[in-house]
């Protein structure tokens, strides 16, 4: 399940990952919201957290993931994640060469230090 994360400036978007994040969750949260932000905005900041109850991500949420990052290659400014999950902290790792925009990787506990850096100009 994915949930918006509320109060972030115009021209950012954030994302809370809860349980096993599916292609449906992709497909009714995250790319509409995404999509309408680009919409009124050339370049986009995410913020993108998983919570404690996070468990993963199904294939087809993977690939809307690179289909969506892909769309918008040139247009990402910012993108910040916040999660404790090893794997994913791994993973992210080695890709963050393809990730577009700047991008940093922050634990769980840094959550306040990669919301002032997703909001600074």
């Amino acid at each position: 399940m994915i949930a918006q994360i509320e109060g972030l400036p115009a021209g950012t978007v954030g994302f809370r990952a809860h349980g096993q994040v599916t292609s449906a969750d992709y497909e009714s949260v995250i790319v509409p919201d995404v999509e309408a932000a680009f919409a009124l905005n050339r370049k986009l900041r995410m913020l993108y957290v998983t919570a404690e109850d996070f468990t993963g991500f199904d294939v087809g949420a993977m690939w809307d993931d690179a289909k969506l990052g892909a769309r918008h290659f040139s247009g990402w400014d910012r993108i910040a994640m916040v999660t404790d999950v090893p794997w994913l902290r791994a993973t992210v790792t080695a890709f963050s060469f393809a990730i577009p925009g700047q991008f940093r990787l922050f634990h769980g506990a840094e959550l306040d230090e990669a919301t002032e850096w997703i909001k600074a100009a």
